[in-house]
C-alpha cells in the first residue's frame, strides 16, 4: 500500500516560495532517513527550547533520545513538539546580494509527543537512532543493560503532520543583472568522512569493520 500524501495543515502550508514544497510522502522519509542530527523544539517553564539530538524513524514514528534527566526532554512528554531535519547542499551565488541562496532540503515535523515506556519500543527505538547514525553498527554491539535502558529517555513524534521544502538549481537572477560582470553559478556541499581513528586502547588484531569502512558511501546513497 502506497503512504498517504502529506496533508497540508495551518501549520505545515508552504507560504514563501510555495513551488519548493512537496507533498508526497516518501520525500519526507528520503529527507528523514539521509540526516543524522536534528533540532528539537519544545516550550519548558513558558520559554522556548531547542535541542539538537540524534533521531531514527520506523515507519510513521520518529523517535529522539537523551538523558533520561534531561528536563527539556522530558517536559516535551504530552506536549507539543517541533522537530526540524536540514540538509545543506549548495551554496547559490547570484550576481546580485539580494538573489543569493542555499540549495537544501528540510522537513519540519509538528505533534505531540510522548515518552516512550514500552522496553520493547525504546529498544527498538534506540536500534534505530544508532542505525541512522551508523548503518550496521547495531548488530556489531553488546546491547543496553536494563541500567542504560533506564538512564535514557526516549520520545517518540508520530509523522502526521509535516511540511517538506526543497531547493535545486542555479541562481535565479532578474534579467537585468544576467550581463554583469560577477561570477555565479553553485558551490556544492556535501559530507565527507575521515580515516577512522582506533581507540588508543583497543585490543590488538581487531580490524576496522565494513560498516564503518563503507560509511560514506553507504550515506551517499540514502542522501
Amino acid at each position: 500500500m502506497n503512504a498517504l500524501p502529506l496533508s497540508v495543515t495551518e501549520r505545515t502550508q508552504v507560504r514563501r516560495h510555495s513551488e519548493r514544497a512537496r507533498t508526497d510522502r516518501a520525500e519526507l522519509y528520503d529527507v528523514l532517513d539521509a540526516g543524522m542530527i536534528c533540532h528539537f523544539a519544545v516550550v519548558r517553564d513558558g520559554s522556548p527550547m531547542v535541542l539538537p539530538t540524534a533521531y531514527g524513524r520506523i515507519g510513521d514514528t520518529l523517535y529522539l533520545h537523551g538523558s533520561s534527566a534531561n528536563r527539556t526532554l522530558l517536559a516535551a512528554d504530552g506536549q507539543q513538539v517541533s522537530v526540524a531535519v536540514t540538509h545543506l547542499d549548495g551554496l547559490v551565488c547570484a550576481r546580485a546580494a539580494f538573489s543569493h541562496s542555499v540549495n537544501y532540503r528540510s522537513a519540519v515535523m509538528f505533534g505531540i509527543a510522548t515518552l516512550v515506556r514500552d522496553d520493547a519500543e525504546r529498544l527498538a527505538a534506540l536500534r534505530a537512532v544508532t542505525q541512522q547514525l551508523i548503518p550496521g553498527r547495531w548488530e556489531a554491539l553488546r546491547k543496553p543493560t536494563r541500567k542504560e535502558l533506564a538512564a535514557t529517555a526516549v520520545l517518540a513524534l508520530p509523522l502526521a503532520e509535516a511540511s517538506v521544502k526543497i531547493r535545486t538549481g542555479p541562481p535565479a537572477d532578474d534579467p537585468d543583472d544576467l550581463d554583469a560582470g560577477v561570477w555565479a553559478g553553485v558551490v556544492p556541499i556535501a559530507v565527507t568522512f575521515g580515516e577512522p581513528e582506533p581507540d588508543a586502547v583497543l585490543r590488538p588484531g581487531i580490524a576496522v569493520p565494513d560498516h564503518i569502512t563503507g560509511l560514506g558511501a553507504r550515506r551517499r546513497r540514502s542522501s
